[in-house]
């Protein structure tokens, strides 16, 4: 850890979105035709790296990137973040990772991901970088890369006293028992109704949700539910509620990862996970009211001026 601002690491996949704004999503079979189109920095990896230094986090990373342009830009772009990418290791013949992004009028968005380079970081890997775990305070992860590697992720992490945050994006139906012995983890709605089974409509429901990831042996789980806000239970079965915050919504992709960076930055900050995911619904709200992935990332400032501007009643 370095002084008073602790590392957060991130281990995580790297990609360029291209992304197709689109008046509606098509249907199956159908063509609909595109309103533009854009390639930006992606992977929830790596935009949850970002999200973590934006927001004054100390934040490294380990990954894969390809042997191509796409792979250059990446990794350059995190360092100009302030992202530490000495363990941002490149794929040699391998095309980096791809996610092809449909976003509709409405900000909703659909995501297909081609994870090229990013299949490539094994849990070899990791081990041979054990110095990056035991400089951190909290790892972060999510389902982008292979499932052994982020399993060895956890083992390190638990081996050098590191605080375990996981996203777990995109959603498996079975999930391997380690990945749920977690400190916290953290799945939007249809997430965790994937995991669990149990359909997302109302407050009960979502009690239910929240307590099965503490009986597979979460620690705490925080519920990402857009614009209902976030519910918090530990494993003692306490309960929060993070109220929402009301913002002109215009593209949701990378609220999610804009949420959980600033979760792990909170909590690096000594705050209970309660005050941790109000600060983390003000950034994930802030990001929906901008275009993109990484660009989208909100400052502390700006998170500040949020929180400020609607102030809990």
């Amino acid at each position: 850890m370095e002084g008073d601002n602790p590392q957060i690491l991130v281990v995580g996949s790297i990609n360029m979105d291209l992304v197709v704004r689109t008046p509606r999503r098509p249907a199956p079979g159908e063509t609909v035709l595109g309103d533009g189109f854009t390639t930006s920095p992606g992977g929830k990896g790596a935009n949850q790296a970002v999200a973590v230094a934006r927001l004054g986090g100390n934040c490294a990373m380990i990954g894969r990137v390809g042997d191509d342009g796409y792979g250059r830009d990446l990794r350059e772009g995190l360092q100009q973040e302030g992202v530490h990418c000495a363990h941002v290791l490149v794929a040699e013949g391998e095309p980096s990772g791809v996610a092809m992004i449909v976003v509709d009028s409405s900000g909703e968005n659909s995501i297909i991901v081609a994870s090229g380079a990013n299949f490539r970081l094994t849990p070899d890997d990791l081990f041979a970088r054990q110095e990056a775990f035991e400089a951190a305070a909290v790892v972060l992860l999510q389902l982008e890369l292979p499932l052994p590697t982020i399993r060895a992720a956890i083992k390190l992490a638990r081996r050098h006293g590191a605080k375990v945050v996981l996203d777990p994006a995109p959603a498996h139906k079975c999930l391997h028992e380690d990945l749920y012995r977690v400190d916290v983890i953290s799945p939007n709605s249809s997430e965790a109704e994937i995991l669990t089974g149990r359909r997302k409509v109302e407050e009960r429901v979502d009690k239910l949700v929240a307590a099965d990831f503490i009986e597979r042996g979460a620690k705490a789980a925080v519920l990402k539910l857009g614009p209902r806000g976030a519910m918090v239970i530990d494993a003692e079965g306490h309960i929060s509620r993070a109220r929402p915050y009301k913002v002109d919504v215009v593209d949701t992709t990378a609220a999610g990862d804009a949420f959980t960076g600033a979760l792990a930055v909170a909590m690096t900050r000594g705050e209970k996970l309660s005050a941790a995911a109000q600060f983390a619904n003000a950034a994930g709200a802030l990001a929906c009211t901008r275009y993109g992935a990484q660009q989208a990332m909100p400052t502390a400032a700006e998170v500040k001026m949020l929180m400020d501007d609607q102030p809990a009643p």
